[in-house]
């Protein structure tokens, strides 16, 4: 980031909770292991949590711990898909090559 470079600085703060929520798909974060795990205010983490949670990137459990939401595990499944049609592809060229040098 350079020095001319204005970002929000709340919108920065939700996508560190964001990203801190990685990992815990199934058993979740509660507010207070967020709150010291980013040096945060609880207060801070619940708003970030609730604008998450309103755009379908965080979810609350059953246990009262958050964990990432249906939005932010469909882009990363997308993201998933994407790069093994990729690699799928790269591996059907390298056949073709590899077929190519034995005639």
């Amino acid at each position: 980031m350079t020095d001319k470079t204005r970002v929000s600085d709340s919108a920065m703060r939700v996508l560190r909770v964001m990203k801190a929520l990685k990992g815990h798909s199934l058993q979740g974060l509660a507010n207070n292991e967020l709150a010291r795990a980013l040096n945060e205010s609880p207060a801070n983490i619940n708003r970030c949590l609730n604008t998450l949670i309103e755009a379908g990137l965080a979810v609350r459990l059953d246990t009262g711990r958050f964990a990432p939401g249906m939005q932010l595990l469909q882009i990363a499944q997308a993201h998933a898909n994407e790069m093994a049609t990729a690699q799928n592809r790269i591996n059907e060229i390298n056949q073709r090559v590899l077929a190519g040098s034995h005639a």
